[in-house]
């Protein structure tokens, strides 16, 4: 079975069905109907996120899959009035998969493109982005930033009736509760439809935050609100039509399992997921009068990076989990009684993805598991670090970092002591794409120049392991930066590990990993292991290039940038924005010391292309991108600056 072809008939979805919500029953031809379009969006969303699973790039099934009945009805009413703003917003940007099918159903994108779901430069990336993909009509940014949107959009047109779908997920974060009360007051036409399901990513929200109720929380808001079972039609379109009868703002609360009717994984957190291509067989197996895809799936493979790169491990590990570990470390050197009454560990339902979880299954004494509200969960860490004797821990997405930036301030005035793990940092694997992508980091040196704290962030595990144990228990606000993709660990030349158990990390100091006479590549993080490849074969070729890690981003270390900024040229290498990263001050701090060299610095400057080793030649980034190697031995000084003018202006 091949990918030229989408093996379930999409032509059999009635797109022109009509639905009239001043009638709160269905016809029996009506309910038929709207039940075999129900059907087919869930086979659809089943067959193709499926290709996810097998191509290694993840995904998100259950949650598209939970939405079909009201995105089906809600369609069948744009087809009846115009009064009703025709575009399904979504706050839950994960279900992207609903906006794809939507997008083929309408012509604008070829059926069979859905099986390239998630695959890089298939335009088909883990979140909806406005202008990338043909058919897709907004962006949906990250979870739960739709809502506040969407009242604009209901300002801009007061004559019509504005949907946006929820979760019980995306209505924790906070700009919800904002959303809201605007919404009442000003008595804004926005309709709600909430799959409330009890899971998220990390757990059951019934189980991690009791008492937390959607339909009460937008009841105590002003809103309007009905509550339905989301399996039952006949509920759910009686729900819908209440909801537009009433005048102003009103949320349709669906009760559900998450992925209903799916083996393995209904009402499970890996419903949140992509579903598993043994799932999808099952399923399809179940349902019956569908073929064996299982030739589809297997013809589908992983794009390996062919790029093997020299002077590292073929060993990789996850520094994100490895936070997690090097965390236990210190708690293990501690008294049970001792750990809970100095540490707090609060999670953002990320603990899985961002290393907490190892923390939690260790010392669950010092963990706290909390929702997606990532601005109260890092000030309940800074406030119990209030006492200069305690520390709070928190963690979740680098990208979420611009998320907590005025409660950073906060901290930072209150003299809080908070080690913050970012994961998820830079574009490297970020299948997610662009809206995920941690690259404003330095937006967390966010104080004056009287008080400091630290960004840090490791090149490789066992660096991980030395900054967590030396900086743990230092007052202040400290962050630390991961990546979602494993990386190597750094060899010497002569095959022995740069930072092994004797290594100790030094806040402040940059490690200048090999001298070089005709310059300096300065990089951090995952690109340390990029830069020490591209950095080790110009050697290879004969230009004298040196390489200096920096593993603390926002401190000058003046003995190293002495040296470097003598050398005839300097480039800085990063994942993070060019344009707020370090590369953006790094030329100034040169500038102030009167230090002249060739300068150039590179980093993200593009929308992501999906998929995951992928954005990083993307973006102009890898090794080979650097030219570094084309130096011919006669000109090497005048082609590297050229080569740093011609990377300074990607």
């Amino acid at each position: 079975m091949a990918l030229s072809e989408f093996p379930i008939d999409l032509s059999k979805f009635d797109t022109k069905l009509s639905l009239d919500p001043s009638k709160s029953k269905l016809s029996p031809d009506e309910k038929k109907a709207l039940e075999a379009n129900i059907q087919l969006f869930r086979d659809a969303i089943v067959l193709f996120t499926a290709t996810g699973a097998a191509r290694g790039v993840s995904g998100h099934t259950g949650g598209a899959y939970d939405t079909a009945p009201e995105v089906c009805i809600l369609l069948a009413l744009f087809n009846h009035s115009t009064k009703f703003y025709p575009i399904i917003f979504d706050e839950a940007g994960h279900r992207v998969a609903t906006q794809y099918l939507l997008s083929a159903l309408e012509g604008s994108l070829p059926a069979e493109h859905l099986l390239h779901y998630r695959e890089a430069n298939s335009k088909l990336p883990g979140h909806p982005e406005l202008g990338l993909t043909p058919g897709v009509k907004f962006s949906s940014g990250r979870l739960g930033h739709m809502w506040p949107l969407v009242n604009g959009v209901s300002f801009a047109n007061r004559d019509k009736v504005v949907f946006c779908l929820g979760s019980d997920g995306s209505q924790q974060e906070g700009n919800d509760a904002e959303a809201a009360r605007l919404a009442v007051a000003q008595q804004l036409n926005v309709k709600l439809i909430i799959d409330d399901n009890d899971v998220t990513i990390a757990g059951h929200p019934s189980q991690y935050l009791k008492g937390y109720s959607v339909a009460k929380t937008l009841e105590g808001h002003g809103l309007k609100v009905f509550t339905y079972q989301g399996e039952d039609i006949d509920g759910v379109w009686e729900g819908v039509t209440k909801i537009v009868a009433h005048d102003g703002p009103a949320a349709l609360v669906l009760k559900r399992k998450m992925a209903p009717g799916i083996p393995d994984i209904e009402g499970s957190t890996h419903g949140h997921d992509v579903i598993p291509v043994k799932s999808a067989l099952a399923y399809f197996k179940q349902r019956g009068g569908f073929p064996d895809f299982s030739s589809l799936y297997t013809s589908i493979k992983a794009a390996g990076q062919p790029y093997l790169h020299v002077g590292v491990t073929k060993e990789v590990g996850a520094t994100r989990v490895i936070f997690g570990e090097a965390v236990n470390l210190v708690l293990d050197g501690l008294s049970k009684e001792e750990t809970q009454r100095r540490v707090m560990v609060i999670d953002s339902d990320l603990e899985g993805s961002t290393g907490l979880k190892v923390i939690h299954q260790k010392h669950p004494e010092v963990f706290v598991p909390s929702g997606i509200m990532e601005r109260g969960n890092f000030s309940a860490a800074a406030g119990f670090g209030f006492d200069k004797d305690k520390f709070g821990v928190f963690s979740t997405f680098s990208a979420f970092l611009e998320m907590v930036v005025s409660e950073v301030t906060m901290a930072r005035l209150n003299n809080c002591n908070v080690l913050c793990h970012f994961s998820h940092s830079g574009v490297d694997e970020m299948a997610d794409n662009t809206c995920h992508f941690g690259i404003n980091s330095m937006f967390a040196d966010n104080g004056l120049s009287d008080v400091h704290s630290a960004l840090y962030f490791p090149a490789d595990p066992q660096q991980m392991i030395a900054i967590v144990r030396k900086v743990f228990f230092q007052r202040g606000l400290r962050f630390v930066f991961s990546t979602r993709s494993k990386v190597p660990w750094l060899l010497r030349e002569d095959g022995s590990r740069f930072f092994d158990d004797k290594y100790e990390f030094v806040p402040g100091k940059d490690e200048v990993l090999l001298e070089g006479k005709a310059g300096y590549v300065v990089a951090f993080g995952e690109m340390v292991y990029r830069a020490w490849d591209a950095v080790l074969r110009c050697r290879q070729e004969g230009l004298d290039v040196g390489l200096v890690n920096k593993p603390t981003l926002n401190i000058v270390d003046e003995q190293t940038i002495v040296k470097i900024g003598q050398s005839p040229f300097v480039l800085v290498v990063e994942s993070w924005n060019q344009k707020t990263g370090l590369g953006s001050k790094f030329g100034t701090w040169l500038l102030e010391r009167r230090l002249t060299p060739k300068y150039g610095y590179i980093g993200s400057t593009r929308e992501g292309c999906g998929g995951l080793w992928e954005q990083i030649p993307f973006q102009g980034l890898d090794p080979q991108s650097w030219a570094l190697m084309s130096y011919s031995s006669n000109h090497r000084e005048d082609q590297a600056t050229c080569s740093l003018k011609e990377n300074k202006n990607k």
